[in-house]
């Protein structure tokens, strides 16, 4: 029987409490971007927590207009690759063309788009930056074929709790060469079933800085308790 390979570990004492994705991310094949291999992507913007992330990368798109002091702020703290939101709802056309190569010179390894872009935005983006386009998708009926027509170069697929179905049903449409990035859920399970449906990358969501600043404090007091 072959013998797993050691792998030696090296900690910090001060880092101790750092944020770690799931081990079963690790059996998905991963994208290599630019020359490096991606597997897990942490989905955040807080900036105490990608400093103290083990993830390979940062997806960082959030629920308002795309600012580049937000994502220069990422790429600042960050140690590892960053895609960058660029819009693709309130926000497109010239401004998200701009965010785009504006996110590309100060170092962003991507840019994501959300899944309302049109595909003519999609276009001029690829026609602006030599970085990897990634467009989110969530629906069935999405125009896959037309977004990578575009100049999409990667898929962010996230359904929700049909993730992995979508997943499936997309593999269908572009074949099994097409790099998939999708959401894994909040168990090793569903992140395993969405590997298995095909997604070559897996996104973390990780708890918030609240979640766990709770739980520090309530060992503190258990110390205090004991002192």
């Amino acid at each position: 029987m072959k013998r797993a390979k050691y792998i030696p570990e090296i900690e910090s004492r001060l880092r101790g409490r750092m944020v770690k994705v799931p081990e079963s991310i690790y059996q998905c094949s991963g994208i290599n971007i630019l020359g490096k291999r991606i597997k897990s992507l942490l989905f955040s913007t807080d900036v105490s927590i990608i400093s103290n992330c083990n993830a390979n990368s940062v997806i960082a798109v959030y629920p308002f207009t795309p600012q580049l002091s937000i994502t220069n702020a990422i790429l600042e703290v960050a140690s590892v690759p960053v895609f960058a939101g660029v819009g693709g709802g309130q926000t497109t056309g010239m401004r998200s063309v701009m965010l785009a190569l504006q996110s590309e010179l100060l170092g962003a390894y991507g840019v994501v788009v959300n899944a309302p872009m049109p595909n003519d935005n999609i276009r001029s983006i690829a026609e602006a930056i030599d970085i990897p386009i990634i467009a989110s998708v969530g629906a069935f009926h999405d125009d896959f074929a037309g977004k990578i027509e575009a100049g999409t170069r990667i898929f962010n697929v996230t359904g929700g709790p049909k993730t992995a179905e979508l997943v499936r049903h997309i593999r269908k449409i572009v074949g099994d060469d097409f790099p998939l990035i999708a959401t894994g859920g909040d168990n090793d399970e569903h992140i395993l079933r969405t590997i298995e449906a095909g997604a070559n990358a897996i996104t973390y969501t990780p708890p918030s800085s609240a979640d766990i600043f709770k739980d520090v404090m309530v060992e503190y007091r258990k110390k205090k308790r004991l002192m």
